[in-house]
């Protein structure tokens, strides 16, 4: 669920940006891709592609309820929602329709970012979430000679701790361990392969991103909670 309703880049980084989903009865058949993973944002049901969603608080919480309750989802492995940064209207309404959902908070190492991401954190223990992770995005560049030489030399750019910073003060402030899932490095790859449509982790899987995604995936799939024969809990409201 492509939940940033503003900033909806995810059909896109699929490779699904100018798919329109399916409407059978009363539901919507999410947009398969060629990933296998199905998916669905506000910015496939817009008339045009360019067309800008200003709309605020009742109309962030009814398209949100409509992407959980009028999609048909089917039996979940797991349901994934990309949330809009920070502590609005989105994730207040994720913690009231989804309260039992678990929080993966995404950072990247400078102090202002962190900030943010604590905030974001505690914002989804307010609403009876559960914080099972952080990430650190943009983590370091490899240096291109270096690696080249067979070093390993890290450039970190945007300095460096900040992931670490997040999981310890989440862990001391819920009183549970929240662990630091990965950093992912900046990579070339990775940054055209979501502008291609095409994910990292099939297009170049042996990157340093890449198998930093995947060691993230296998910690989140590796845990006992999973969502077989699960109800989110949602009645399908209206037409879309």
């Amino acid at each position: 669920v492509d939940a940033d309703i503003y900033g909806h880049s995810v059909p896109a980084m699929l490779g699904v940006a100018d798919s329109r989903p399916t409407q059978v009865e009363d539901l919507i058949m999410p947009v398969p891709t060629a990933s296998g993973v199905s998916v669905i944002s506000i910015g496939m049901l817009k008339p045009r592609r360019d067309q800008v969603v200003a709309w605020r608080g009742p109309m962030l919480d009814r398209a949100l309820v409509q992407m959980l309750a009028d999609v048909y989802w089917g039996d979940l492995d797991v349901l994934l929602l990309d949330l809009p940064p920070g502590t609005g209207d989105v994730a207040i309404s994720l913690g009231q329709h989804l309260p039992g959902a678990e929080v993966v908070v995404v950072t990247t190492p400078q102090e202002a970012a962190a900030e943010v991401a604590e905030r974001a954190g505690t914002m989804a223990s307010m609403m009876h979430q559960r914080v099972v992770g952080v990430v650190e995005n943009m983590s370091y560049l490899p240096c291109p000679h270096c690696t080249a030489e067979g070093k390993d030399h890290k450039l970190e750019i945007f300095g460096a701790g900040g992931g670490e910073r997040v999981a310890e003060t989440l862990s001391q402030r819920f009183g549970y361990d929240v662990p630091l899932l990965g950093r992912v490095p900046l990579d070339v790859s990775l940054r055209e392969g979501g502008d291609a449509g095409k994910p990292i982790v099939e297009s170049d899987p042996t990157s340093a991103s890449a198998s930093a995604l995947t060691a993230i995936a296998d910690r989140l799939d590796g845990r006992t909670r999973g969502l077989a024969g699960l109800q989110l809990g949602l009645t399908p409201t209206s037409k879309f």
